[in-house]
């Protein structure tokens, strides 16, 4: 019998989820973001469980690669654009869009030249400051691109900082959309600006932030960028990663638990052995107090996680047993909430899971 910890993708709540996304944002395209395998969850399963979008957005060459051999015959976009000329063909052939955010990725396209039609997506940096061109050199990075006869249609692009909170005190959105129009002004072409945050918060930016393409991520896989739950949001986990009970020890106050002896029991507890440790990409630095349920009940992680195993505080639950069930996150406890204990967010989370969790498919609230 293969060991107890498994992850289960929810292919319904992936669709799901670009369901709400099409509902914040009515208006526009979606490219259903598919970078770092799908968030954890399996590029072949983020290509089924997107199958509805307008197009699949990534970063890795090769990842699109696999989805035109793979059937996927929608557009494809990649993030961070092409890396060397060589890859300039490979655009053309295959019909996938890419980013354009230096100057050095323009005279790729310049100097590789009749190899066919190529739609890109040019960058303007609005405050975030990792790619893209500033307001005031969008223009001439526009007006070089447009002078390609390679390049078809070429969509405006930006990406939000603080989407999540919409007054941040530092960089807002609406002066970002401010920034956004004055570097792109009355230039042709169609509008990509929202990623999850600003998918999220459509309704209340309303006419303000207008886009032809939304670029949503996170939300897809049942988590939010920051601010309100994603139940409040209506958006559902695509991933559930489970495990069981594996040893159970009686321990009496002034007994430590785990390497460091950083746990010290102020009475009698009963310590629940979990198969699922940092090797499996459960965060190691994840605290005393980490939500756990155990057998549908809410409890708690004690002491350091370690490579294989983890503990969790027993003593809540009734007749808990070794083969008790633990889901660690996902169905029942939002992975959100274990990464903001953890001191880091859902992405990581989701992103992290190791190659020897067994992946299984199976829809909400089953066992998978």
């Amino acid at each position: 019998m293969p060991r107890p910890l498994s992850a289960t993708i929810h292919l319904d709540s992936m669709q799901h989820n670009l369901q709400r996304a099409r509902m914040e944002a009515p208006h526009a395209n979606i490219w259903a973001v598919v970078k770092a395998n799908a968030y954890g969850h399996g590029l072949e399963r983020g290509m089924r469980g997107f199958a509805q979008a307008d197009g699949l957005a990534l970063v890795e060459t090769e990842g699109a690669l696999w989805l035109r051999q793979n059937g996927w015959n929608k557009p494809i976009l990649l993030l961070e654009g092409i890396f060397d000329a060589q890859d300039v063909p490979m655009l053309a052939e295959h019909n996938i869009n890419s980013a354009v955010h230096n100057i050095e990725q323009v005279k790729m396209l310049e100097y590789t030249r009749h190899v066919g039609p190529i739609d890109v997506h040019l960058k303007m940096n609005t405050g975030m400051n990792r790619l893209g061109f500033t307001p005031g050199e969008y223009e001439a990075a526009y007006r070089r691109l447009r002078a390609i006869p390679d390049v078809r249609h070429i969509t405006h692009m930006t990406h939000f900082a603080n989407a999540d909170e919409l007054e941040h005190p530092r960089l807002t959105i609406a002066e970002q959309v401010r920034r956004f129009k004055y570097g792109a002004g009355e230039l042709p072409g169609e509008r990509s600006l929202s990623n999850s945050g600003g998918v999220l918060h459509q309704g209340e930016l309303g006419d303000a932030l207008s886009n032809d393409w939304v670029r949503p991520g996170i939300m897809l896989y049942g988590g939010t960028p920051g601010g309100r739950s994603a139940l409040d949001y209506n958006l559902l986990p695509t991933m559930t990663l489970r495990s069981e009970v594996i040893g159970i020890q009686q321990i009496a106050a002034g007994d430590t638990v785990g390497y460091g002896s950083r746990f010290e029991a102020t009475g009698p507890m009963t310590i629940g052995v979990v198969a699922c440790g940092y090797a499996d990409g459960y965060p190691r630095h994840a605290p005393h107090g980490t939500p756990v349920i155990v057998d549908g009940v809410a409890t708690r992680l004690v002491g350091r996680v370690s490579m294989d195993m983890m503990t969790v505080d027993l003593s809540p639950i009734a007749n808990a047993r070794i083969g008790s069930k633990v889901t660690l996150w996902g169905d029942g406890l939002p992975v959100d909430e274990v990464a903001q204990a953890a001191g880091t967010i859902g992405y990581e989370l989701m992103c992290a899971l190791a190659p020897r969790v067994r992946v299984l498919e199976g829809r909400m609230g089953t066992d998978g």
